[in-house]
């Protein structure tokens, strides 16, 4: 789309630069989203012309992601209107542009539930609910022999093991994504191959454990309490699961996290044929 799209008189919608994402992520602490502080520059690294912003008279009213992953996927959030400007048909305005940058390919979003029905008439369909737990840091590090930091894995082979897990190759967002300051990846190893990885990283309030990837429970389960072990107790954390995954929700609940919040995964085309039985920990509700 051109950087410049000319709508109703006096608002415009265009590419956000990266400083801007700055402003998007700050609306979403606003919105209670809960953010992670580093997050803005593995955002951008994704898709540099995927978050647009709506703006009344040169001033931002509205925000959107619409980032492209590949050739036939994209994913949008940070769906945020300034309260004062709902309802009037700016966020619309704003949401149709990011529809027609990802023309063409098979869109997700993780939205809140009750918008479901906004978001079913413009042809998207409920897959899975995503649902976020609470719980606290610390605990026992289980010292497992096959833990190793992720950055001793070759990029490649880490690379090769999320592509099960996300429908198109994500390789700028994960080499951003595993190096944000104040984070903690792992991974874990069977038979010296990567078996399974997680990372934990500091956000507004807390850290979130995202994504957390693993080839059985057992192994899963591991990964989680090493990462929570490595932060300072007391601490709260969060974590982000498919529904469909009960052993994941198990997992949860059997260290005492409790559900805070809930989203709608949800998808313009054909359900991706992703191994949920193996995510029990979604990467970034806005971002996929």
């Amino acid at each position: 789309m051109n950087d410049q799209l000319l709508v109703p008189p006096g608002y415009t919608i265009r590419t956000m630069t990266r400083k801007e994402i700055d402003l998007a992520i700050e609306w979403a602490a606003s919105e209670g989203w809960n953010p992670g502080l580093y997050d803005a520059d593995s955002f951008f690294s994704a898709d540099p012309h995927g978050f647009l912003i709506g703006e009344m008279n040169h001033q931002p009213i509205a925000t959107i992601s619409a980032v492209k992953y590949g050739d036939t996927f994209g994913f949008i959030g940070f769906y945020i209107v300034k309260s004062e400007y709902r309802g009037q048909g700016y966020g619309f305005q704003l949401w149709n542009a990011a529809l027609n940058y990802l023309a063409g390919r098979n869109i997700g979003l993780d939205g809140v539930v009750a918008q479901q029905s906004n978001y079913q008439k413009s042809g998207f369909k409920l897959a899975y609910r995503n649902i976020r737990y609470e719980g606290v840091s610390g605990g026992s590090d289980p010292n497992h022999s096959a833990i190793i930091e992720l950055s001793q894995v070759p990029f490649e082979h880490v690379e090769c093991y999320d592509r099960a897990f996300f429908p198109e190759h994500r390789s700028g967002f994960l080499r951003s994504w595993f190096n944000q300051p104040e984070s903690i990846a792992l991974g874990i190893l069977e038979q010296g191959k990567l078996a399974g990885y997680g990372m934990i990283r500091v956000c507004r309030s807390g850290y979130k454990i995202g994504p957390l990837f693993a080839d059985r429970p057992e192994l899963a389960e591991i990964l989680f309490l090493a990462l929570k072990s490595r932060i300072k107790s007391g601490k709260p954390i969060y974590l982000d699961v498919p529904e469909p995954n009960q052993t994941a929700v198990a997992l949860a609940t059997t260290y005492q996290m409790r559900l805070v919040f809930e989203t709608a995964r949800m998808y313009t085309g054909e359900f991706p044929d992703l191994p949920l039985h193996r995510l029990f920990g979604v990467t970034t509700f806005e971002l996929g």
